[in-house]
Order: C-alpha cells, then structure tokens, then sequence
C-alpha cells in the first residue's frame, strides 16, 4: 500500500474516532498501534515499550505532579485575595485599573501555578464581580480575565511546557527562561490595549471616586501580599536559572513554599492537603497515558513513511520557510478551537517539528511559538477551556454569548505578540543564552 493512502487511512482513522468522541489519548495510541503492527509487526511493540520505558524513567517528568500540586495548594490558600486587595489599593485610581491589575495578577499567579484554569477560576471569582460593580464594561472584564488567565501555560513554571520538552527533547529549563519575555511582552501589549481603550472611552473602566482611594500608608502596608508569591517565585524559578537545581528539584521546592503559604493564610488542612493530593494522581495518570499515546503515535507515523510525505508537502507552500510556519500557526489555531493543548501537542508535533528542523528555526523558539497558540486556543471560541471555566463562575447576568465576543480584542492583541516575537526572536531567545550561556 503507498504511503500517500496509508497516511489518509492514519490520518481519516483519527478523525473519524475523535468526531465520535472516544478520548484523544486513547484514539492516538489504539490507532498507532493497529497501524504500527501492520507495518512492522511484533517488533513494534517492543520498540514503543522501549520508548516508554526510556520516557518514564526521566526525572523531569516527576516535575508535573509537583507543579500541579503547587498549584492546586496555592489556589486554596487565599493568596488571590490578598493580592487582589492589594491590586485594588493601587491601580484602583486609574481608568482601566482593575482590569490592568487583575491582568497582573494573572501574571504573578501563572508564575506560582503552572497551568491556565486556576487563575481564571480565581480571578473570575474574586476580580470579576468586584469590577461589575465598579461599572466596568462587561466584555471589557471578561476578556482581561481570558487573556491572562491563559498565561498559566506560558510564564514558567508551565506544566505544557514540561510536556513540549518530554516530547521533543528540547531542555526544560531554557524552554521556562524563553517564556518570560513573551510572557511579559504580552502583559504590556494587553495593558495597553485596556489603558488607550479605557482613556479613549472611560465609561468602559472607569476610575474608584477619589474618596474611596487610599493613601499612601495603606498603599505600603498592602505590599505585603507580594511577599510570599514572589519568594515562592523567586526560589523556583531562581533555583532553576541560577543552577542550583533541575526543574524537579525546583518543582519541590515551589511545593514546599505553597505549604507555607497555606499554613500562613490559616487554611492548611487534612481536607485541602488529601483534595490536592487527589487532583494531583488523577492528572498523573492522566499524563502517563498522554505519553503513550505520544509515542505510539510517532512512531507509527515514522513507520509509515509520513514523515517525509508531509515535508514534500509543506515545500508545496508558498513563501517558503516563512510561508510554512504562518501555516503551521494557522493550523494550531484552528485546531485550538475544537480541540484540547494536549491533543493538539500529540497530532501537530510529529508533523511539525521534522519541518521545524529542516528549515533551521530554533525549536525553544518555535516551542514558545507554540504554547502561545495554545494559550490562544484556551481563549478562543467554541470550545476553548477558558470559557467555560469563567462561565461557570461568573454571575448570573453573563451569557455565554458575552464571554465569547469579549476574547476578540484580546486574540488579536494576543497575535501581535507573536508577530513581534516571529520578528524579533529575541524577546524569547535572549534570556535563555544569558542563563545557560556557561
């Protein structure tokens, strides 16, 4: 059989088993094992169960459960809110301010967690209401909430990160120095779309009355909410960048410094501590079957010869290596509409990255390129993850229609960030060469 109607047998499998709604995990790795015993016979299996097992004794994949059960104390331990009341007492006086600060707050709390839906969750619980009853435009808080909520997976520690890196061998630690300029950039281009928006309109956020602004005594004393979240920031990121330990290593210390966090706030429990221990093992296993999923599924593409298929056919492309990574961002943001990050990660990957790699582009670069488009795909209707987590905590009054028109604004914002870091790949690759230069 030729390779060119082996690949639409793959490929038309795939899409078939997804559009009944069989979990992606496990369409990937059934498929690619028929096909793969086909192809190659017995022999295959002991191949993927080589690539498994090699997969599995990386120590950077014990950094998941670690950043996930970070994350999950650190959104039980009420830090959100003391930054949030921090937030208030000092951009609360300007056009815009809220938004501006819960769009900081994203920052900070992607930083400490690891993973998009904790700080849509938290800020659309805490932040969202505070801001409709200020008079803010519906769509115009909704939207700063999407879009820096999205931030979790990009702003290390990123639990997709970790994955990108497991999959592609790429080093985890240049690939979190790489997200922190993107992660910034995209912090100043969506502040600035809601400082002009709100000067040019500012019935759309408008400023707390002067009486209801605090002085500069209790603008101080706030700062202490910042405390903990920038030391457990500084400790796992600093430990990382400074090479005093790997990313697992780190990942433990962040766990670590949530518990403290958590005893501080009051709310160290055996309830909060066996939920987040829960969660945690259910994500695990959850990743393990990702994996395999992974491995099964490029190594029965590789086995067929679809590889190099797919290269002839992006050469096909107009623009040449330009016009192929413009269509392979088209790709993941079609894909991020209906489909999960993961899943996404799991099909494009094998297809991509060959491509990647024979046109010379850096793959941390491409790599950040990437977790950017599925931070897009968190936000971008109809199924984006991020929708639905803010609808589900939003008051009554917000319709799901609100929610989804909001995101416009800020995709397209979010997409000029990646057109300045496709320009000037600096702003992902700088860092990296400054701390693993040695």
């Amino acid at each position: 059989m030729s390779v060119e109607l082996l690949t639409l047998l793959f490929f038309g499998s795939l899409l078939v088993f997804v559009l009944l709604g069989t979990p992606l995990a496990f369409v990937l790795g059934g498929i690619s094992v028929v096909f793969l015993y086909f192809e190659m016979g017995s022999i295959g299996f002991y191949l993927l169960a080589s690539k498994m097992w090699e997969s599995m004794s990386n120590p950077t994949l014990m950094a998941i459960p670690l950043f996930v059960y970070m994350a999950i104390l650190l959104e039980k331990s009420g830090v959100a809110n003391d930054l949030y009341d921090m937030m208030h007492v000092w951009w609360g006086g300007l056009r815009g301010g809220l938004a501006i600060g819960t769009v900081l707050i994203c920052v900070i709390f992607a930083a400490m967690s690891g993973i998009s839906g904790a700080a849509v969750v938290t800020m659309g619980t805490i932040a969202l209401p505070k801001m409709l009853e200020r008079g803010y435009d519906k769509k115009m808080a909704l939207g700063a909430i999407n879009a820096g909520g999205g931030w979790g997976i990009l702003i290390p520690p990123s639990i997709l990160m970790v994955l990108y890196s497991l999959l592609t061998e790429v080093s985890v630690g240049r690939l979190f120095a790489a997200g922190i300029g993107p992660g910034l950039t995209l912090f100043v281009l969506v502040s600035i779309y809601i400082g002009v928006r709100c000067w040019l309109q500012p019935e759309m956020g408008p400023a707390l009355p002067k009486e209801e602004r605090e002085g500069w005594g209790a603008k101080l004393r706030s700062l202490r909410a910042v405390i903990l979240p920038i030391g457990i920031v500084a400790f796992v990121l600093g430990s990382i960048f400074g090479g005093f330990a790997t990313p697992t290593e780190a990942a433990a210390i962040g766990v670590f410094g949530s518990l403290i966090a958590t005893a501080v706030n009051g709310r160290l429990t055996w309830p909060v501590l066996h939920e987040a221990a829960i969660a945690t093992i259910r994500l695990t296993a959850l990743v393990m079957w990702i994996l395999f999923a992974a491995h099964a599924f490029s190594t029965a593409y590789t086995a067929l010869g679809a590889q190099s298929l797919i290269q002839d056919l992006m050469s096909f492309i107009p623009g040449g290596k330009w016009g192929s990574l413009i269509f392979m961002l088209l790709v993941l943001f079609i894909f991020g509409m209906v489909l999960d990050p993961v899943g996404i990660m799991l099909i494009t990957l094998p297809v991509f990255l060959p491509v990647v790699n024979a046109y010379g582009f850096d793959p941390i670069w491409f790599g950040i390129l990437f977790i950017i488009m599925m931070e897009v795909g968190y936000m971008t209707p109809p199924f984006g993850f991020n929708l639905f987590y803010l609808k589900g905590v939003a008051p009554p009054g917000v319709t799901m229609g609100d929610i989804y028109s909001s995101v416009i604004p800020y995709v397209l914002v979010t997409l000029l960030g990646v057109a300045l870091i496709i320009l000037f790949p600096a702003i992902a690759l700088y860092l990296p060469g400054v701390f693993f230069s040695r």
